[in-house]
């Protein structure tokens, strides 16, 4: 008689990963639309920038579809999504950044999210600047004088006129080509 119990508890031992992986997914299932949180557009996004080898710090607020001047870096607002008030705060920004050297030639230094709470989830490697999100914002207007004065001539947000040629999407060469310049 207890041999037959021992076999039957094992039998049902068997099961129970099964059975706790398919409720799990029963769970995820039913309530996973819940959790989802709409992000809202934001048509003013508040960043800062770093210059690391002066520790010169640079405020700025710029509406989407902008450009933002700082140092050598040109960077391109394209969107700015915040969370509602009552969830889990995050702000989010999709910026495109670009640098131009004395030889006015331009390159590429980030494009993509740039989330406020996480700023090392996705950033910018630049050797001389750093740039994070700090907010979406309905309006311009929270600069203090102080973050004003932080920026040098010509930095903050540009006209279009000024905003030099964004660099060209160059396509990523064949693997034979990598050996062939490898050589």
């Amino acid at each position: 008689m207890n041999l037959k119990n021992n076999a039957t508890r094992y039998k049902h031992a068997r099961c129970l990963p099964f059975a706790l992986a398919l409720a799990a997914l029963f769970v995820c299932l039913s309530f996973g639309k819940s959790f989802a949180v709409e992000m809202k557009d934001y048509p003013v996004v508040k960043l800062q920038s770093l210059d690391k080898t002066t520790a010169r710090t640079g405020t700025f607020e710029a509406n989407v579809g902008s450009t933002v001047k700082f140092g050598s870096l040109f960077i391109k607002v394209q969107a700015c999504r915040k969370t509602p008030p009552i969830g889990q705060p995050e702000s989010a920004a999709f910026l495109q950044v670009w640098e131009v050297n004395k030889d006015e030639e331009a390159e590429w230094t980030f494009s993509g999210w740039m989330f406020a709470s996480s700023p090392g989830l996705s950033s910018m490697d630049h050797p001389v600047y750093d740039v994070w999100v700090l907010d979406c914002q309905k309006k311009k207007g929270t600069l203090t004088k102080e973050m004003k004065k932080e920026l040098k001539s010509g930095e903050g947000e540009i006209s279009d006129e000024a905003v030099p040629a964004q660099p060209d999407i160059k396509a990523e060469p064949a693997e034979n080509e990598k050996e062939k310049a490898a050589e």
